[in-house]
């Protein structure tokens, strides 16, 4: 199937220039040890986003880029879903990690691909990464398909070395349903998202201290009431990450997590020190703050934006600043609009015992006609950085077949949308949908920020890693002059 490109911006002289002007900013971006695929094409749709380099990473189905200053370099660690590139006859390695030196945005340099486990989807591949720095050493920790989490020393990252591989700590056996970690590199403990045989979920949350990565050590498991071999589960959900500000001037010893991430959702804030310290088989003390959704929306990402000082609260005594956290619904199926619309919700947990959604963003499907573009259409992930340059002021929502979504948070109580970027397909990006209806269709999966006010955008359907840049207004919200990093 040819490449479906759909333009609303590519109308009239200005907007060609524009497309014009953004073709030629890609000359040479492909660098040769990625896979010379073809640059996007025109039709990519934005407003207050530009696109700054490019990567198809080897027309492979991307889901978690993260960015990490290492050694005096910006490099991205790209994980991917199961399966294979959209050219096996070129790079017939399963999916797995995709490395790239991206110090030159507009030049990213593919260094290398880690191959990962067989399957396809969220069975195989290496979906997600995160990268810490301990002892002067820099490691990935990232997942192996669905049986294990593996640590590779990434000090040279075109020449991964494994280290260590974490699998079920008292048979040794593979694990279930391994997904979305967090690692906290300061004290090098890490919240890994898993499932045991035997288990009434396939995915639970792991503590392990990972401060010597040679050396794993086990410190827990915790998991919902009924979840247990033998139990009864309380509500029919899993696990699908949690977030820890230990790294960060903002810092409150909470966990925040998310379960459910398109229906049953929950999210349970949690004590580190009674999480980790206190005693394991203790499933209830370390929760100190519970939210559930309705039935048909779920929490996919939780993120806490704290200590926000809402202007329209200064005045008297109105419990200012205030806390909260950006809970992200994922949208799923391959039919837009047949299912409950997942959103993006402010949640208020200054009074953490008593968390409370106080405000939504949404993207009106008549702005794009997205109900008859196909694949996804909704929320599925925001941004997970906190550097200075966006928090409290912009988060970056992935929305699928929209795209990505840059949001004004500053007034949390009524988030707007200031920008966004939706790419267009080229002869790497996969079809999807039913048999007999597939189509061609940009799936925007996660995206990640960097210190220096860039956005990065990965692609379920192969299409590749957009480098993106603000302008206008939205770039004047984080400081950027003329739009510029």
């Amino acid at each position: 199937m040819a490449p479906r490109t759909r333009s609303r911006s590519a109308r009239g002289g200005k907007a060609a220039l524009l497309a014009l002007a953004a073709l030629v900013a890609w000359a040479g971006v492909v660098d040769a040890a990625s896979s010379r695929g073809p640059k996007p094409a025109k039709g990519a749709e934005r407003k207050n986003m530009r696109l700054v380099g490019f990567d198809n990473l080897q027309g492979r189905s991307a889901y978690q880029p993260i960015i990490v200053k290492q050694n005096g370099r910006y490099i991205a660690y790209v994980g991917h879903h199961g399966g294979q590139s959209s050219t096996p006859d070129r790079f017939p390695e399963s999916n797995g990690t995709s490395i790239l030196d991206v110090t030159n945005p507009a030049r990213p340099v593919y260094l290398r691909h880690l191959g990962g486990g067989e399957g396809v989807g969220e069975a195989g591949g290496a979906q997600m990464a995160r990268v810490c720095r301990l002892g002067g050493t820099y490691y990935l920790l990232r997942t192996q398909a669905n049986a294990a989490h593996e640590v590779y020393n990434v000090n040279d990252p075109a020449n991964p070395v494994l280290v260590s591989t974490i699998k079920d700590p008292t048979t040794g056996g593979d694990l279930t349903g391994t997904h979305k970690n967090w690692w906290d590199c300061g004290t090098g403990l890490a919240y890994l998202v898993s499932g045991l045989e035997g288990w009434n979920t396939d995915r639970m949350l792991q503590v392990y201290d990972l401060s010597n990565p040679a050396d794993p050590r086990f410190i827990r498991n915790f998991w919902i009431p009924g979840q247990e071999p033998g139990g009864t589960p309380e509500r029919d959900i899993s696990l699908h990450g949690c977030i820890s500000m230990a790294d960060t001037p903002h810092d409150d010893g909470r966990l925040y997590c998310g379960y459910g991430t398109s229906s049953n959702g929950l999210m349970l804030v949690l004590d580190r020190e009674l999480l980790v310290n206190g005693d394991p088989n203790d499933v209830t003390t370390p929760i100190i703050g519970r939210l559930e959704t309705p039935a048909f929306m779920g929490a996919h990402t939780t993120f806490p934006v704290v200590d926000v000082d809402v202007k329209e609260l200064r005045e008297g005594n109105q419990r200012n600043p205030r806390d909260f956290v950006v809970l992200v619904n994922e949208a799923t199926g391959n039919r837009p609009c047949q299912q409950a619309r997942q959103m993006v919700f402010m949640v208020d947990v200054t009074d953490v015992v008593r968390p409370w959604p106080t405000s939504n963003f949404n993207v009106p499907e008549e702005k794009g006609d997205f109900c008859q573009r196909g694949g996804r259409f909704g929320a599925h992930a925001s941004n997970e950085s906190f550097t200075p340059r966006f928090y409290k002021k912009l988060v970056f929502v992935s929305w699928f077949n929209a795209g990505v979504r840059a949001v004004d948070i500053r007034d949390p109580f009524d988030p707007r949308e200031v920008g966004y970027y939706i790419p267009a397909t080229t002869d790497d990006t996969f079809p999807i949908g039913p048999a007999g209806q597939e189509v061609v269709v940009i799936q925007t999966n996660n995206v990640e920020v960097d210190d220096r006010g860039y956005i990065y955008i990965a692609d379920r359907s192969g299409t590749g890693l957009h480098i993106l840049a603000l302008t206008g207004s939205a770039a004047k919200i984080a400081g950027l002059s003329g739009g510029r990093p």
